[in-house]
Parts: C-alpha cells; structure tokens; sequence
C-alpha cells in the first residue's frame, strides 16, 4: 500500500486531501499540531468504515516535532510515496509593507515557507525511497507577482504584504526543489486549491472543500508523464483563466 503524509489535516482542506487519499488506496498519515485533535478526527474517520489513516503529532514550526514526526513515519514505512505539505496561516489583519511588525512576518514564514522546507528536509529520505515520488505544495493565487502588479486586474487593491510574499516565497521554494530533483523519478508542484468554504476564508468562497481536494490530490497521483515545477490554480476569484505567476 503506497502511503502519504499530509500537513495540517485535522480539518478543511488538509483532512478533505487525508480522506481523498485513503479512498485512492493509501495509507495516510494525518499531520495535526495539537495531536488531541488528530486523534479525534481519525476516530470519526474509523467510525466511517475509513480506517488506513492514522494521526501523528506535526508542528511544522518545531524542529523536534518534525523530527519525531519523521521517526514515527519510518518505524511503521521504509518510504513515503506522496508529501502534501498543506499546513498554512495567513497571519493577522490588517497587513501592509511598511506598517506590520516583522515579528508577524517571522510568524508566518515559520510555517508557510520554513515548515515546508523543514518538512520536506526531514521526510526526502523516505520520499526517494518511493518509485513515484510526488510533493504537493499548497499555495494561492493571491501569490501571483503579475495579478498583484497589475492595475486593471479587479483583485488589484486585496493587498496582505506578509500572506501574499510569504506564498510568493513557498513557490519559489518550489521551483528550486523541482529543479534539484530534475533527474529523479519526483514531481514536485505548488497548486492554489482556490477561495475554499472553510474556517480559514470565514466559510466565504467560490469552492467547496471537496472541489479544493480534488484540485490538489490530482498532482498528488499525476503519472511520469506529468508536470513538475509548476504552480497551479484551476480557480481563483481574479478571473476565470490560467492563473499567471
């Protein structure tokens, strides 16, 4: 059975790619930083005849966290095929470019930018031990450089200095991971699962958690033929097309 972790998945968007996982066939390991929750969701889960899903404690933000988080994986698998590295904060309002304190910078790079790097650091061992490796980073449209510079676009003046680079960043990130995994087997990808109904958007949106999960597994499971080194966004609140980086 090939296995996945997924950060940040006791709920929304994180625990609908957990479930999407598990009836795809694998065992996932479902990231939560409070592993009190965790454990309740995958309870649920159980109790709903979904049981190859089992909870580890998972701060993205902590070293020694992401470590034990990774001798656990690998006391129960020698590989990991799929790394979803969802966990995210948008940190808090109002944000702008002269006026946040850079310790609300710091907080939120901690987890969008340096947690996915920690993470991924930790787990690239079991990662190459797959035949099929696939890392999945999960980003925004509200990252585009070229939709945030652009006057006439509607989305022009939705402007959050430390969230928007902070992504900006984690995209980057991910063209340089591609990039060093070019000659193996790994597709590496960042895809904006779209303005999602959950607690994160205040349950507003244009996409429904199963909607997003869907945007996100399908480069979780893409074949030898598909794209690396790519972001995604099949739909976002800026206009109905291709989202430009």
């Amino acid at each position: 059975m090939k296995s996945a972790l997924v950060t940040g998945a006791n709920k929304g968007i994180g625990l609908e790619v957990v479930k999407m996982l598990a009836q795809n066939g694998f065992y996932v390991y479902l990231g939560s930083r409070n592993l009190a929750n965790g454990v309740s969701v995958v309870e649920k889960l159980h109790a709903d005849g979904i049981r190859n899903v089992e909870a580890i404690q998972l701060d993205v933000t902590n070293d020694e966290s992401v470590q034990a988080a990774r001798a656990r994986v690998g006391e129960k698998t020698p590989r990991l095929d799929v790394l979803i590295n969802n966990a995210g904060i948008s940190g808090a309002l109002p944000q702008s470019a002269l006026g946040t304190p850079i310790d609300q910078f710091k907080e939120v790079y901690e987890t969008n930018l340096f947690g996915v790097a920690r993470v991924t650091q930790a787990f690239i061992d079991l990662l190459r031990s797959s035949s099929a490796p696939r890392i999945v980073n999960v980003t925004t449209a509200m990252a585009s450089l070229s939709l945030a510079a652009d006057s006439s676009a509607s989305s022009y003046h939705t402007k959050l200095a430390v969230y928007q680079s902070s992504k900006a960043a984690l995209n980057m990130y991910t063209i340089n991971l591609a990039y060093e995994l070019r000659d193996t087997p790994f597709k590496v990808n960042a895809v904006c699962p779209g303005w999602t109904q959950t607690d994160f958007t205040g349950y507003q949106g244009t996409s429904t958690v199963q909607e997003a999960g869907q945007r996100i597994i399908k480069y979780a499971l893409i074949d030898q033929d598909g794209p690396t080194g790519q972001f995604f966004s099949e739909e976002y609140f800026y206009a109905p097309a291709t989202c430009p980086w």
